[in-house]
């Protein structure tokens, strides 16, 4: 028997949102089963991490056939389709939502955003705080654009995670990335190129297709990104994430929060991503905007605009405001009004540590449980993922960039950047790997 307070209780009670989100990981399921106000939601992952980003996913009209299948064989409802990695997943989320009723950006939107020189080419309609570009002709004696000069990047139009990007000072090496660009796009752009069948493209990028190569002007200064959201007819900026390489390379060595660039600039950057959100028409979506500031010029250049999340930055922002930007994706992917709090985190600064090796090898050792669980004992607020298996060649390793490999992230919160620097420097000394050349 059910007494009155227990049966207006049960009666109460919502049934729990089910939530489908591509290619989730075990990192970012754990962030998202503990998000504040969303306890009650229950996380399925619709397709797997290996068959969207790992080293030999299939072409996306399958990819999108399986995740259909996937979705139709649920017995209940379906409440929301998400998604925090790069193409195929941002492409795929507008697609499913359109097929199953669930709000989600226009598919055009995000394919402006993911294909670069579409994307170049709506922020130059807003903005002039971009690099210099132009495409390259990779069949017919290709040479730089006009207009540009060394040092210069080349990169394919659609790539993943910085591959097949190539900072060229010359002839010599500009050949060789040519060549190398050639041999690899396929693998990304023959996927893209059945995505853009989905649209009514305009006659410049019909002509340059998924397969093409972009060459950029080689800008300099902080790397910053911002992250933000848009929907119900407002664009908002939520916070300014520092990019910090390794000294003389192109390769991240940690992503911070806060941002510590003035608050002048800070300002001029929220600014440009609300405009440039905007033109494109991504909403609602949240985003992220990756730029260059120089402090000796003071310019602003875009690098890129991605239509979703860093999934990167949710412990950041969890360490330091009480809440994963997961949080703000959940919301819009449920139709909701974000809610997202500020300052509340147990720490006052946190990073994303990226641990890395500049030559290639087969891991012979990597650090076990058990030296992970100690480090993560004696190091509260610390978190480290080990990213290559024992016997793996470093090279095979999907998604890296074209300098180096990563062996281990390495999520930190601190009170401020010298604690972080500490503890970063005890966790390396305390992963011991080994390596065959």
């Amino acid at each position: 028997m059910i007494i009155p307070s227990e049966r207006a209780s049960s009666a109460a009670t919502p049934e729990p949102k089910n939530i489908f989100v591509l290619g989730m990981d075990e990192l970012n399921l754990d962030s998202l089963r503990r998000l504040p106000g969303l306890e009650g939601c229950r996380f399925h992952s619709l397709l797997d991490f290996d068959e969207l980003v790992g080293r030999n996913p299939a072409g996306f009209t399958e990819l999108l056939s399986r995740a259909q299948r996937q979705l139709e064989r649920f017995d209940g409802e379906i409440d929301a389709i998400t998604g925090y990695w790069d193409f195929p997943v941002s492409s795929l989320v507008p697609i499913l939502c359109e097929r199953f009723d669930l709000p989600s950006p226009p598919l055009e939107a995000v394919v402006k955003c993911e294909h670069k020189y579409w994307s170049r080419l709506e922020q130059q309609k807003v903005t002039s705080a971009h690099p210099g570009f132009g495409l390259v002709d990779l069949e017919n004696n290709p040479t730089l654009p006009v207009g540009l000069g060394f040092p210069a990047w080349l990169k394919p139009v659609k790539s993943f995670s910085s591959d097949l990007a190539y900072k060229v000072t010359g002839s010599a090496e500009f050949d060789d990335a040519v060549t190398n660009i050639r041999q690899g796009i396929g693998k990304v752009g023959e996927p893209f190129e059945e995505l853009l069948d989905h649209l009514d493209l305009p006659p410049e990028i019909a002509e340059a297709g998924g397969q093409a190569c972009l060459a950029e002007e080689a800008v300099t200064g902080r790397q910053v990104t911002v992250e933000g959201y848009s929907a119900h007819g407002e664009v908002r900026a939520y916070g300014v994430v520092d990019s910090i390489n390794y000294e003389g390379t192109s390769s991240f060595l940690r992503y911070q929060y806060p941002s510590n660039v003035p608050e002048a600039v800070r300002l001029r950057l929220e600014d440009i991503s609300v405009r440039l959100i905007e033109q494109i028409g991504l909403t609602p979506s949240t985003f992220n905007i990756e730029y260059f500031w120089d402090p000796d010029t003071d310019a602003i250049n875009i690098i890129e605009v991605n239509p979703r999340l860093s999934q990167s930055h949710a412990r950041l922002f969890d360490a330091v405001d009480g809440a994963p930007n997961l949080q703000c994706m959940v919301h819009l992917a449920l139709g909701e009004h974000p809610r997202l709090p500020r300052g509340r985190g147990e720490h006052r600064v946190a990073a994303k540590w990226f641990l890395r090796r500049f030559t290639d090898g087969v891991v012979r050792r990597v650090p076990g449980e058990e030296e992970i669980a100690e480090i993560e004992r004696d190091l509260p607020g610390v978190t480290v993922q080990v990213i290559p298996g024992q016997g793996e060649r470093l090279s095979d390793l999907p998604g890296q960039d074209s300098y180096s490999y990563e062996l281990a992230d390495i999520f930190i919160g601190a009170d401020d950047e010298a604690e972080l620097n500490e503890r970063y420097q005890r966790c390396v000394d305390a992963l011991h790997f080994e390596f065959d050349e």
